[in-house]
């Protein structure tokens, strides 16, 4: 019989034989440094719904409801703050390691298209994939309509799992690599990309790779994506490399995602400048593994998870909008000490406050009092355009 340990050592000998040469290393792109401010001056933080079993995706969906994606399988309604007993609707997923339930989206045109779209893992004859489907909303329950795209490669780890609808009515799915690197410079893999795909499912006419859903590549695990409110730009969150290319560590990133572009993963980490990838426009030296993103008031607010903080990133004036004038560690004074542990998912509601989930309870964080959890922030209109109260630099 294998063991426990047995077969953590086959996975780690399947992904070396997999892994590629030393990648090219570049540096920061950024010219600033992080500061930690543990308590924001003019924000408000509230707890809005407790007791969650690890929330990853948090939707609004009109009328006073919300539903949250459980990675167990389950989609919980909100409604007008309060929690559900009973699901949404509850899912069959493979809930191993980083996988299960994981993003939600709505139609574009819901509620007239009264459509909610959901990634998940599951498991067929022994192997992991990932898929999204697109169940019907029924008020207080969701019911299955047609699976939206199947076969993505799963895993343990590394699953991608974010989906949003953007300005162009599309739908963007992002898958990692599962911890095969190789995989994600594979145009034929559906792994370590960001795909397109129209509300139906079907290939959208613009693409850039015939025949495929692919629409950029060479990405490890992209978490998090959002469009810039003024620019229509895609941003995009993603985790590096955690020891298997030569030990590097950290290296997480932020880019803006182009049509056919390649972010280089395995080839090149960081921003060395190399002809033919695409660099981030921020990468951190030291493990910040971001979660879900989103624009509030032009500044980019990203929620971390083993760095616990909510970051938050404003722009210069550069004439594109990537120039990086200031990033603040929100809620934290130090590299992985926040006051409210892992941190998921943030999302603009539309009261116009940021909500953040919790990751507390996903076997890699420390459970607090009402864990997992929603919070409610609400930031004062002369706080959001003004740099926050620095206790201390990275």
């Amino acid at each position: 019989m294998l063991t426990k340990w047995t077969l953590c050592a086959l996975v780690v000998l399947f992904a070396a034989a997999c892994a590629p040469g030393e990648p090219i290393v570049g540096g920061e792109p950024q010219d600033v440094t992080d500061v930690f401010v543990a308590e924001p001056a003019g924000v408000e933080v509230t707890s809005w719904v407790e007791g969650l079993e690890v929330p990853w995706s948090l939707v609004f969906a009109g009328n006073g409801r919300a539903l949250v994606s459980e990675r167990g399988g389950r989609i919980r309604l909100i409604m007008d703050g309060s929690l559900h007993e009973e699901p949404y609707a509850e899912i069959d997923v493979a809930a191993v390691g980083e996988g299960g339930l994981m993003g939600l989206a709505l139609h574009p045109e819901f509620p007239g298209e009264p459509y909610v779209y959901a990634m998940y893992t599951y498991r067929e004859a022994g192997n992991l994939f990932n898929r999204v489907v697109r169940l019907t909303d029924k008020g207080e329950s969701g019911e299955f309509d047609r699976v939206i795209i199947d076969d993505i490669p799963g895993g343990r780890v590394h699953d991608g799992g974010r989906i949003a609808f953007g300005p162009d009515g599309y739908l963007y799915v992002c898958t990692g690599e599962i911890w095969q690197p190789h995989l994600s410079q594979d145009l034929d893999s559906l792994a370590g990309k960001m795909l397109r795909l129209t509300a139906d499912g079907e290939i959208p006419a613009g693409n850039p790779f015939e025949d495929s859903t692919v629409y950029s590549y060479g990405h490890r695990n992209p978490q998090g994506i959002a469009w810039h409110p003024e620019t229509g730009e895609l941003f995009s969150s993603e985790h590096g490399p955690s020891g298997e290319l030569g030990g590097l560590r950290g290296k997480d990133e932020i880019n803006v995602i182009r049509k056919g572009a390649n972010y280089g993963w395995p080839d090149v980490v960081g921003a060395p400048g190399v002809e033919g990838y695409v660099d981030p426009i921020i990468m951190w030296t030291t493990a910040t593994p971001p979660g879900g993103i989103a624009f509030y008031d032009g500044d980019l607010f990203v929620a971390t998870l083993r760095s616990e903080a909510l970051i938050r990133i404003t722009f210069g004036d550069n004439g594109e909008g990537h120039s990086i004038a200031r990033i603040e560690r929100w809620f934290a004074d130090g590299a992985a000490s926040g006051r409210y542990g892992r941190l998921r998912d943030v999302v603009v509601g539309p009261d116009g406050a940021l909500y953040v989930l919790t990751s507390n309870r996903d076997g890699r964080g420390t459970p607090r009092d009402g864990d997992d959890r929603i919070l409610r922030i609400t930031i004062e209109a002369d706080a959001a355009g003004a740099p926050g109260e620095a206790n201390g630099g990275q």
